[in-house]
């Protein structure tokens, strides 16, 4: 994984100017001289988002930058991160920020430049941009790294491909983290899944080459309980409902819910945050593949909870998997429990890539996400667990439906059915996020993606407290 990284601080290094946009030209700052001035003048900078102007010295060098910020606003700019785009195009070397203008978010701005450095090069050379910022003194240099190292987790799970991430591999990125940060790790492995009852996680993954298996990590802490479960389907080919060519392309990010609670679990320990909570780890890991064992259209699965579930269509299993786990996860009772998937189209139907969906019952809880996701540019929208819709998830011959017909609602039904699992939780959230940059955009190239993360790290002490 590569390493986000901050300027030296014993390193020299060169000014970066930030400037708004203002109608009769662009607001320099102070600091800029006569000569600087003009220069950026009759390079025709204008303070416009994004917009670079290098600044020479009188023998040609290189003195400095300046870095449009565009116009003073409070509402959300299109660009989430607005120096990640300087991170790309500034010229390599070591930088500054020589000023700060009021009501810049300077923690957001300086998390994106870390978020640009990122690339996926293992299986092709592929340069990151070689400008490095020296992080500002009133920051939380430690945190933004936590935060980015988290981030840069996440994103590689996801973007190896499934014969590089089966099951096992998961495994074994997740038995690193746990011997990084000091966590007990347990795996249920194959037909020991049948014998201490996740007969759902089993059913879903016996098919594949690669069998499946329930990942287990404690992390060492006292105070509240918190679980995270993980959606880890390390593709996703539909099973006997067969998905069509184009569905099944990016299916190696179906397992995004176990890379994003694996990259929070890495942000929350590299933080020290872990002993403060009692923070849990669940994560099934399988493949949902075709053979003469696969599970079938019609079928009747007994889960863990002992609920009877049909299966109406075996390209809905990520519920049935985070079922088994889910009911493992409630026994204890934790204070809160959030499960994490790729889980349904409907979401993004409903608010498109960028704009993961979760469903919570209390209003604190969900107030604190919320503001939280806002707050540090990880949003989150809050969709309800719409009771009326509970007869959807009811079969004629067993308690519950994987999959209700007629196609309305999909993302609450499936919230609905994760829910009759957390019965004893004192709170619980589900987020079903995409875990995928569609196209690329500054600080978040295409690929996989951190979501929630940062939305949920921020929020916890508020839910907790």
């Amino acid at each position: 994984m590569p390493a986000p990284e901050f300027a030296d601080r014993s390193a020299p290094t060169l000014p970066l100017w930030l400037c708004r946009q203002a109608d009769e030209g662009p607001e320099l700052p102070a600091g800029i001289d006569g000569a600087a001035a003009g220069w950026a003048r009759a390079q025709g900078f204008a303070g416009k988002a994004g917009q670079l102007c290098l600044l020479p010295d009188a023998k040609g060098d290189l003195a400095g930058a300046l870095y449009g910020t565009g116009p003073r606003s409070d509402r959300p700019t299109r660009e989430r991160y607005c120096l990640a785009r300087a991170a790309e195009t500034l010229p390599a070397g070591n930088w500054r920020l020589a000023n700060l203008p009021d009501g810049f978010d300077a923690e957001i701005a300086v998390l994106g430049w870390l978020l640009a450095q990122y690339r996926f090069a293992r299986y092709k050379k592929a340069e990151a941009p070689q400008a490095r910022l020296l992080c500002p003194e009133t920051l939380d240099e430690n945190r933004l790294l936590a935060m980015a190292e988290g981030e840069f987790l996440a994103r590689d799970l996801i973007n190896t491909p499934a014969s590089d991430m089966g099951p096992g591999e998961l495994e074994q990125a997740a038995g690193h983290l746990a011997a990084q940060h000091g966590a007990e790790f347990a795996v249920t492995t194959g037909e020991a899944l049948i014998a201490r009852n996740f007969p759902m996680i089993h059913a879903v993954g016996r098919a594949a080459a690669q069998p499946p298996r329930l990942l287990d990590l404690r992390f060492p802490g006292q105070g509240p309980r918190v679980t995270l479960v993980g959606k880890g389907v390390c593709f996703d080919s539909g099973g006997l409902d067969i998905k069509p060519a184009a569905s099944m392309a990016l299916m190696k990010k179906d397992m995004g819910g176990a890379a994003n609670v694996l990259g929070l679990a890495q942000m929350l320990a590299r933080l020290g945050m872990t002993r403060d909570i009692r923070l849990r780890v669940l994560i099934p890991a399988v493949e949902n593949a075709i053979s003469a064992n696969a599970f079938r259209p019609g079928d009747i699965l007994t889960s863990r909870k002992g609920l009877t579930v049909e299966v109406n269509n075996t390209d809905a299993e990520g519920r049935l998997v985070l079922a088994d786990a889910l009911a493992l996860a409630d026994e204890e009772a934790p204070d809160l429990l959030i499960s994490v998937a790729t889980l349904t189209g409907a979401a993004r139907v409903a608010l498109g890539p960028d704009l993961p969906p979760f469903f919570c019952d209390d209003d604190h809880v969900a107030g604190a996400l919320q503001r939280a996701g806002l707050r540090h540019a990880d949003p989150v929208w809050r969709m309800p667990f719409w009771e009326p819709y509970e007869t959807m998830i009811e079969p004629a011959i067993a308690d519950l439906d994987n999959a209700p017909g007629g196609g309305f609602a999909g993302a609450i039904t499936a919230a609905l059915f994760l829910r009759r699992f957390t019965t004893r939780a004192r709170h619980y959230a589900h987020f079903d996020i995409y875990g995928w940059q569609p196209t690329a955009a500054p600080g978040r190239p295409k690929g996989g993606a951190g979501q929630a993360m940062r939305a949920i790290l921020h929020a916890l002490p508020e839910i907790l407290t």
